[in-house]
Order: C-alpha cells, then sequence, then structure tokens
C-alpha cells in the first residue's frame, strides 16, 4: 500500500509576546503581503514596519492569553483528520505547514522528504483561493520542487480552494443555526459575515478570484442554512493607505446599526481556527463598534477547528485529490478561467489604476522612511538641515 502524505497550509502565528517582531517581520518581508517594485526594500520596510507595530501588536496578543492558539489548533485539525484517515483505510501521515511561523512549510517538507512520502495532497486550510494566502504558500513550493530533485519525484496535487464543498457548507451553516437559535429573536438576527480583506488591486488587476469566492461562499451556505434571515458580508484587518476590498467591518456594523438592527450573528467566513483576527478583531474591537452604535445582541459564531463535519469535509477533500487527475502549483484553478494559482501583478506605466496603487505605495514608504527618521534621529532629512 502506497503512503500518502497530506501537507496542512496555514499562516502561522507567534507562539509568544516575544515571537511577535520577528513573525511580523516574516510577514511583511513576503511580496504578496506589500507588493514593491525594487526587492531590495522589501527586507527593509518589513523590518522597519515590524519595529513599529509589534508594540500594539504585542498588546493585542496579550488580550488573548499572549501568543496566538493557531498552531495548537492547526496540530489538533491535523490529528483529527489523520485519524479519520486511518478510520477509512488510508495510510496517510499529516504535515502541518506555516507560511510565517513554525513549524514552517520548509520543515514540513524536509519531514515529507525524510519520510519518503509515496504521494502528497497539497491543501490550505483557507476555503477560499486568495494570492496573499494559498497562492503565496504555492510559490514557496514551486520553488523547492524546482530546486530540488528529490521533491522531483515525488508526486502531488494541489487544492487550489474549496469553498463550495457540502460538507465545508455543511459544517459552517449548522454553526450558525445554532448561534441563530441562541439569541432572544432568531428570525430578526442579521447574519454577519466578516472575511479577512485584500487589496482592490489583487482582484482588479492581477486577478485574485477571491473576491468572487467569498462572494459565492456566503450565497452557498444562507442556501444551506435555509433561513429567511438577512445576511451581510464585509472585509476585515486593512492596512496601509491603498483601497481595499468594501464594504469595511466597522463601517459596515455602524450601517446596519443605523437601520435598526439590533442583533447580529456574526460569522468569520475567511477562518477555519480561532486566532488574533477571531478572538481580539472580532471579539473585542468590532464587538465595542457594535455596542457603541447601538447593537444590543452581538453573537459570534466559533471558528470551525475540530468540529467533525468539517474533518470530515477535509477527508473528502483528501481522497477526491488522490483519485482526480493531479494540479500543480501554476496550473489554473479552472480550465476556464485564465487565473493562476499564484498570478502576478501586471505593471503599468502612467496614469492608470496600477500607477494610482503604486503612488498609495510609495507614498507609504516615504511616511514610514519619515517616521523612522525622527524615531532615530538621523537620516538624510537631518544631514541637510530639515529636521
Amino acid at each position: 500500500m502506497s503512503r500518502t502524505g497530506v501537507l496542512l497550509l496555514n499562516l502561522g502565528g507567534p507562539d509568544s509576546l516575544e515571537d511577535v517582531r520577528p513573525f511580523l517581520y516574516n510577514l511583511f518581508s513576503d511580496p504578496e503581503i506589500i507588493r514593491l517594485p525594487v526587492p531590495w526594500l522589501q527586507s527593509p520596510l518589513a523590518w522597519l514596519i515590524s519595529t513599529l507595530r509589534y508594540g500594539k501588536s504585542q498588546e493585542n496578543y496579550k488580550k488573548i492569553g499572549g501568543g496566538s492558539p493557531l498552531r495548537r489548533i492547526t496540530d489538533e485539525q491535523a490529528k483529527a483528520l489523520g485519524t479519520l484517515l486511518c478510520d477509512r483505510g488510508m495510510d496517510a501521515k499529516i504535515y502541518v505547514g506555516m507560511r510565517y511561523w513554525h513549524p514552517f512549510t520548509e520543515e514540513a517538507v524536509a519531514l515529507i522528504k525524510r519520510d519518503k512520502i509515496d504521494n502528497l495532497v497539497i491543501l490550505p486550510l483557507y476555503p477560499q483561493f486568495s494570492i496573499s494566502t494559498s497562492g503565496s504558500s504555492f510559490r514557496v513550493l514551486d520553488r523547492m520542487w524546482q530546486a530540488d530533485p528529490e521533491l522531483q519525484k515525488i508526486p502531488y496535487t494541489v487544492i487550489p480552494s474549496w469553498y463550495d464543498h457540502p460538507g465545508y457548507l455543511s459544517a459552517m451553516s449548522g454553526l450558525i443555526a445554532t448561534q441563530i437559535d441562541s439569541v432572544p429573536n432568531p428570525e430578526k438576527a442579521h447574519v454577519f459575515f466578516s472575511a479577512h480583506g485584500v487589496p482592490v488591486s489583487y482582484v482588479e488587476e492581477a486577478g485574485d478570484p477571491y473576491q468572487r469566492e467569498i462572494e459565492n461562499c456566503t450565497k452557498l451556505i444562507m442556501e444551506r442554512l435555509g433561513r429567511s434571515n438577512d445576511y451581510t458580508l464585509a472585509y476585515q484587518s486593512r492596512v496601509g493607505p491603498v483601497e481595499w476590498l468594501q464594504p469595511y467591518t466597522d463601517e459596515a456594523i455602524k450601517e446596519l446599526a443605523a437601520k435598526g438592527i439590533e442583533e447580529l450573528v456574526v460569522v468569520p467566513i475567511s477562518f477555519v481556527s480561532e486566532h488574533i483576527e477571531t478572538l481580539e478583531e472580532i471579539d473585542q474591537e468590532y464587538r465595542e463598534v457594535a455596542e457603541e452604535a447601538g447593537i444590543h445582541v452581538f453573537a459570534r459564531v466559533p471558528a470551525l477547528d475540530t468540529d467533525p463535519t468539517f474533518i470530515q469535509a477535509l477527508g473528502d477533500l483528501v481522497q477526491k485529490a488522490i483519485s482526480d487527475p493531479p494540479i500543480s502549483f501554476g496550473e489554473t484553478i479552472t480550465p476556464a478561467e485564465n487565473t493562476k494559482l499564484y498570478p502576478q501583478e501586471r505593471w503599468e506605466w502612467g496614469i492608470t489604476t496600477s500607477a494610482e496603487v503604486w503612488n498609495g505605495r510609495l507614498a507609504m514608504l516615504g511616511i514610514l522612511g519619515l517616521i523612522a527618521e525622527l524615531m532615530v534621529g538621523q537620516g538624510p532629512l537631518h544631514a541637510i538641515g530639515l529636521l
């Protein structure tokens, strides 16, 4: 019997407060998070941002216990998936590869090589595909495969996205139904989906299917839910001066309150594990926004974590990937689309959408450089006597 490896991909998170700064550095060193026209600027900018932001980030992690639970939960998901596949008669070993913190993707791949896996299924724990999540990890893996003859001997298949899988939709709708039924007036509760945002340029210029998949996903979940409740989709976690997908979560909450909505059932739609964006950003920051705006009930649907229906869905995905024709890192998501698993952003000259986006990015660099100079007390502006 051949031995199958399953590589679960996730973002990663700092295990302790001391890990926050290096985690942020790794995050902002990724060109899929902040894209720059000059590659050598990436590391200095990542250092600057992580230096300026880690204090505030540490305070946020203190609010949820001093570190991210993401690694623990992902390990629990891996264990549950391994047990399920074993019960189904599969000889499978599950690996966890994080993009920005331990265990890094590179560490997981080293274990896969050591264990001499016969075939590999690569399953991102992001239901919807985005350049900045699954795409970033696929790019890293592609480089590793191209550079390593040993890896090239391991047949693999990639699962690009799975937001429309029936098991996932059932798991999500089940959790939402339970939360709706727990509020004082279930029939009046407004279902509020909050997804991690991405810059508009990713969608409009680079062909990122994320927005389309998120919108389709929320529609399919509501259809599976089978309730008459109204719903809203909004986007959280925006940073920097560029335009991100809208509506923004905080603004959408205020608008619903102004319309007289008093009960929200809040769904973290793009997350399958509890982490900083659910436990601090949604549960604390957005709850406060809602209460101040007049929302009386803020009932948050828990993340899937190790929900049995969800784990069964992951098992179904793995088994289907083994039986279907393989998908490689650089292939299109569907034959009908011209969207790569990690599409490249076009560079354009002139007054174009891309140029305007880059103007914003370069302005951000200038602002950050000024802040850094004010902090350290030296630099070109000090040298010429302007500061």
